[in-house]
């Protein structure tokens, strides 16, 4: 696991946010705070919009491609209007990542201050297969968890904002496959989160929502999905499954979510704008 810093400067991040009106920077008048939140599988920076690009395009799962650095350029552009985004399915330093740990390469275009990253499964030159946090605001814990698994290889990224009294809990996922598997990883997660006044859960749970398994995360943690069930991310072609999911806790307040459409990975990000107690992450 990757806990960073950027390599910018600190005037140069707050610049950067002053001008882009990012949230966090805006002074410290309201007694509550907006926050930008965005959850993207980027496959490791493969474009995909037909079904025969999985075959046609799996060496680049292996080898690097000069397309992969445009679309990271690319998506870079997009995540710079966010304050704390989730990534999955990122490269840690591998051959097919030109030995580029994307994770943070994401954060310096994008100037984010603060990044941490997990690898799930360290395939060597191959693939360092990871997950990913970037965020305006620095985390005051971070936390690893192997999720249980019959393969194992899925981890849980959770990291505090805020005082470590009553902290905000981010936790960034991508599941398993298998339907046995997720309930287990579920299950475990949810008995984490329900210790938490606040949290938010992001990332690829790959099952959609209405599913047994996301259940999990609303009995027992107590967690809420969006009202719209349409928010569909998968395939970013032809989008009908709503697989990448954001929930949060009741008393943080959903002002808008929506999925975007900027088909650079086989998933659509997914967008949302919240509002809680500014004291929580002073």
């Amino acid at each position: 696991m990757h806990t960073a810093e950027s390599l910018l400067s600190v005037d140069k991040v707050e610049d950067y946010a002053v001008t882009h009106g990012h949230s966090l920077y805006s002074p410290l008048l309201e007694e509550t705070i907006n926050l930008k939140l965005l959850s993207y599988n980027i496959q490791s920076g493969i474009e995909t919009y037909k079904y025969r690009h999985y075959l046609t395009r799996s060496w680049r799962h292996v080898f690097p491609n000069a397309e992969r650095q445009q679309n990271l350029q690319q998506i870079s552009e997009l995540i710079n209007e966010y304050d704390i985004v989730a990534l999955q399915e990122v490269d840690a330093g591998s051959l097919r990542s030109r030995f580029v740990n994307q994770t943070e390469y994401l954060a310096e275009q994008a100037y984010f201050p603060h990044w941490y990253d997990l690898t799930n499964r360290n395939l060597g030159m191959l693939a360092q297969q990871s997950i990913g946090l970037l965020s305006r605001v620095k985390c005051s814990q971070v936390m690893e968890h192997k999720l249980p698994g019959f393969i194992p290889g899925r981890g849980a990224l959770m990291v505090h904002l805020g005082n470590d009294s009553n902290p905000l809990l981010l936790v960034t996922l991508h599941l398993a496959l298998g339907r046995r598997a997720r309930r287990r990883q579920l299950q475990y997660v949810a008995d984490i989160v329900k210790e938490y006044q606040y949290a938010i859960v992001m990332g690829d749970m790959n099952c959609v929502a209405d599913s047994h398994e996301m259940a999990i995360l609303e009995d027992r943690a107590g967690l809420q999905q969006p009202d719209d069930s349409n928010l569909y991310t998968f395939p970013s072609w032809r989008p009908f499954r709503n697989i990448d999911q954001i929930l949060v806790t009741p008393n943080i307040s959903v002002r808008d979510v929506s999925v975007l459409n900027y088909p650079l990975s086989d998933h659509l990000p997914l967008s949302m704008d919240i509002e809680l107690p500014r004291s929580i992450i002073q």
